[in-house]
Order: structure tokens, then sequence, then C-alpha cells
């Protein structure tokens, strides 16, 4: 098979995964593990997460959404606080990976469900991750942002529209995702989907796709 195309999410791919973030924002608050994945993956498609990743509300907006949605599950935990810890640590060997991508002639793009806070589509919160973030963002043929799409993964017409968009078949190529249930429709077009758990995880079975050795 011969793959022209590889498309990466941002955070959790590109960068270090939020929910690790989010386990130390819920120590520190005194909630349950996991507490923020549980009120996100109640009503996934509506809830005050999705809405926000939509720019259907704004960071007030969230806070608040976020806040009552904790509270109906017995945790009290604000938006505010999660958007504070958004933005992950940038994986040096994945920015290595795609300048080498580059270098021999891959179209390379990103898909990213993001929200309309912080600074740029990485949403950082300080100037120095959002500089870094901007640097790796221009290495990109085309993004896709949720927040300003209007349309959010794992919905299939963000990967259609990205295909649109640079005028490939599905089959050309590979999709990268730390979330499975965005790998799936990826998968149902006929891409060839890693889902990445690490960051050496990755680069291995993106490597064998490619039939090359990467960092």
């Amino acid at each position: 098979m011969k793959f022209t195309t590889v498309i990466f999410d941002f955070g959790g791919v590109i960068t270090s995964s939020p929910f690790e973030a989010f386990n130390r924002l819920e120590a520190e608050k005194g909630v349950p593990q996991d507490s923020v994945r549980r009120i996100n993956s109640a009503n996934p498609d509506d809830n005050a997460w999705a809405r926000f990743e939509r720019a259907e509300l704004d960071s007030a907006g969230f806070d608040e959404a976020f806040a009552q949605e904790a509270l109906a599950l017995g945790l009290e935990l604000r938006g505010a606080d999660v958007l504070a810890v958004l933005a992950g640590d940038v994986r040096p060997a994945m920015v290595e990976t795609l300048d080498r991508l580059k270098a021999d002639g891959f179209t390379i793009s990103c898909i990213t469900n993001n929200v309309p806070a912080g600074k740029g589509a990485g949403m950082a919160m300080d100037d120095e991750k959002a500089a870094a973030v901007k640097a790796i963002m221009l290495r990109f043929d085309h993004i896709i942002e949720s927040s300003k799409a209007g349309v959010r993964k794992p919905d299939p017409r963000i990967y259609q529209m990205m295909c649109e968009a640079l005028d490939v078949a599905p089959s050309e190529c590979i999709y990268l995702d730390d979330l499975g249930i965005n790998c799936k429709p990826a998968a149902a077009l006929g891409m060839s989907a890693i889902k990445v758990s690490g960051e050496k995880q990755a680069l291995g079975d993106l490597g064998r796709l490619l039939a090359m050795d990467l960092p």
C-alpha cells in the first residue's frame, strides 16, 4: 500500500496526554482519579466538553456547565480548573518525526478536538508553550480544529473534510490518535489507524507501516 499522508491528533500524540495532568488536578482537589474523564464521558455528544469543543460555549459558559455536571455526580470541580492544566508537554521525537516525514515528501496534517481557550490551537496558558505549539503547527500542510470547524471527532465528517482538503483517498492516509473512539471512524473510512498509548509505541507502529526507522 502506498501511503502519501500522515494525519496526527495533537494532544496525547504530539504532546503528552492531558489525562496525566487531569489526574494530578484530581489529586489536588481531593476528587477520585479519572473524575474528569467520568464527567466528560457522560452524555458525550452534548455535554459541556463536547459543546465547548464545537465552540457552542465560551470559557465562562463551560466553567459553569462543567461544574454543574460535576455536581450532578457528587463532585466539586470547576471547568476553569480543567482548562488551566489542559496543554500537555511537547514530545521532541514526535516533532523530529514531523520533520523527517516532510523531508521524505509525505503530506502531514492535524485533526484536533480543541476548545476556544488559552493561546492558539494547543490551548497553552503561557507564552513560551504557545510559541512552541505555533512552531509545530506551522509544519502541517493542513489543520482542522474542532472549535473552528464546528464538528468534532469522532464525527466521521471531520476525517472526510481532511481528505477533501488534501485531495487524498482515505486509503492513502495513516491516522494517529490517543483515543480508540477517534481511531474507529478513521479506520471505517479506510485509513490505517494507530491508537497511541505512548511515544515509543506510536513511532514504532508508524515506522512499521511506512517501512522507516523512526526515532
